[in-house]
């Protein structure tokens, strides 16, 4: 156990170390801050009129009003919170779906893995961001049915790699020893494989944040995001018809998700530094 916790620190201290890991752990901390405070800094809520339409910026308002007088700030803090509850849950789910899936069909191999791969490889050849559009379309443009599509179209991806480690590790001595002495398939896989995959796994589970963060800003600009929810794709595709005389209504959401993509890329980036061994210098 005080091995595990020393080798967390020591991820940390080379992420934090890693001027990528430092910049996105910064940004990436603003941005859960303000999600967090939102409901104190704008009790009001982010579909209040406050104010006159079209403010602009650095005037009665931070960040200035939309058509209909809202605070695009509030609109803002309170878009963090969904984009990140959607980024997270939705890359949870991805990622259980696709370790379960590629673990068993890289562990197991034969018609198992050739069955599962056929099914991987189905949802492959769907274009994902169209898929998310069919199914909130016919399910409902509610927040759980935007989760739930960007789950299914995306998990496939994920189970291919996790199928390939496992596969390598499989191979090692350490496995086919345990194996030797008897050990469960679910024990050897739970502990012997799946630590020697959860790198992997975590770095690739970090950059399907952001993707499904783009995903969920896509379908709310399409018009097809929970409406009663505050998202920076509703902010962004309300603003577009008025972008030429207020720029701010479209500019500044797609600000924040710009940011918010670019920190957990980077967090990315420094994870899969600090826990690839080959990249160790």
């Amino acid at each position: 156990m005080a091995n595990a916790f020393a080798q967390q620190r020591s991820v940390l201290r080379r992420v934090a170390s890693n001027p990528s890991g430092a910049i996105g752990l910064t940004l990436l901390a603003c941005i859960v801050l303000m999600a967090i405070a939102a409901p104190w800094l704008y009790p009001d809520g982010p579909f209040e009129m406050v104010g006159m339409p079209f403010s602009p910026p650095l005037g009665e308002y931070l960040l200035g009003t939309d058509m209909l007088g809202r605070d695009i700030a509030a609109g803002i803090a309170y878009g963090a919170r969904i984009s990140l509850l959607v980024g997270g849950v939705a890359t949870l789910f991805i990622v259980v779906l696709g370790t379960l899936v590629g673990g068993l069909a890289g562990y197991y191999g034969g018609r198992i893995d050739s069955a599962v791969m056929r099914v991987t490889e189905f949802f492959q050849t769907i274009p994902t961001f169209i898929g998310a559009i069919v199914i909130v379309a016919i399910l409902g443009a509610t927040l759980p049915n935007v989760i739930g599509a960007i789950a299914i179209v995306s998990w496939a991806p994920l189970a291919r790699l996790v199928r390939a480690e496992v596969i390598s590790v499989k191979s090692r001595e350490f496995v086919a020893a345990s194996v030797a002495i008897g050990l469960s398939d679910l024990r050897i896989m739970l502990v012997q494989i799946l630590p020697n995959v959860l790198s992997t796994i975590v770095v690739a589970g970090s950059l399907m944040v952001a993707t499904s963060i783009l995903f969920e800003s896509g379908l709310s600009f399409l018009g097809l995001g929970d409406p009663n929810i505050m998202t920076w794709g509703f902010m962004i595709g309300a603003g577009r018809s008025a972008i030429r005389t207020a720029w701010w209504m479209v500019t500044l959401p797609g600000l924040a998700v710009l940011l918010t993509v670019l920190a957990i890329n980077l967090l990315g980036d420094a994870l899969n530094e600090a826990l690839n061994p080959r990249l160790d210098r």
